[in-house]
């Protein structure tokens, strides 16, 4: 059981590396069509996997609440929205292809806001893998290994085009490629370390797990909402963005029903 904790929890650490390591392999900056169906493409796993992989499996661990088992799950999403809404608010961060940045003034350098805004997305990913897999763990939630790795694998799919959407920018910018890619690999880092932190919490708090399941959905899906959305619809009108965003919805809807 405890290896397939660990390798759920470095898959996804694995395609943000991999991912990166594509600066070392292309010569220009990324297409911007491709970089827009990859954000879409990503955007669709992540709202995909909040509601099957996460909010589904807290509302039946809640069944026995008969009507108001929406309640822990209406809970913790709401609790992880404004966890990220805080996050956004009090670390300062600067989305790809905008020139002004959010959070508190600073003096840090564009491209290490650029790192940090692409760091406080993926913590709730590591968080939701952490969760997932600390239910499987106590055996009190309905997800099995093959549910958890689907996510995993679920959220390595879509870190690897994120990886090369951070890595790309900033070698452009005038980084180094070893330093993007060492940028790009340490900007999922944040995941395994915040999974693991989730996993003991819901050691510690077993029957809090519905709200920490919702809470990964919410934090999640406010990331979609606030970044990638907004991303893959910027400049000018494609509709690569949402074929890409369908496409990655269907390939995790796939991934829960066909592993879990």
């Amino acid at each position: 059981m405890y290896g397939n904790i660990a390798i759920g929890l470095l898959v996804p650490f694995l395609g943000t590396a991999l991912g990166s390591s594509l600066v070392f392999l292309m010569k220009k900056e990324m297409n911007r069509k491709l970089e827009r169906g990859l954000t879409g493409f990503a955007a669709g796993v992540m709202v995909a996997a909040s509601i099957w992989s996460l909010l589904v499996p807290a509302m039946e661990e809640s069944e026995a609440m008969d009507r108001f088992a929406f309640v822990p799950a209406f809970i913790g999403f709401w609790a992880g929205i404004l966890f990220l809404l805080l996050l956004d608010t009090i670390i300062p961060h600067l989305h790809m292809y905008s020139d002004k940045a959010e959070g508190p003034k600073t003096s840090l350098a564009r491209t290490t806001m650029m790192v940090l805004a692409v760091t406080l997305h993926n913590i709730p990913e590591g968080m939701a893998v952490g969760v997932v897999y600390a239910g499987y763990k106590t055996g009190n939630v309905p997800i099995s290994a093959g549910a958890a790795l689907a996510l995993s694998i679920g959220i390595a799919i879509q870190n690897f085009p994120e990886g090369a959407i951070i890595s790309m920018p900033l070698s452009a910018a005038g980084k180094g490629k070893k330093g993007a890619f060492i940028d790009g690999v340490l900007s999922g880092a944040v995941e395994p370390i915040f999974g693991f932190l989730t996993i003991l919490a819901a050691g510690f708090f077993v029957p809090v797990l519905p709200y920490l399941l919702s809470f990964a959905a919410g934090a999640m899906i406010y990331v979609v909402v606030e970044e990638l959305i907004p991303e893959m619809s910027e400049g000018e009108h494609s509709n690569i963005g949402v074929v890409m965003f369908a496409l990655g919805f269907t390939v995790m809807m796939a991934l829960d029903v066909a592993l879990g």
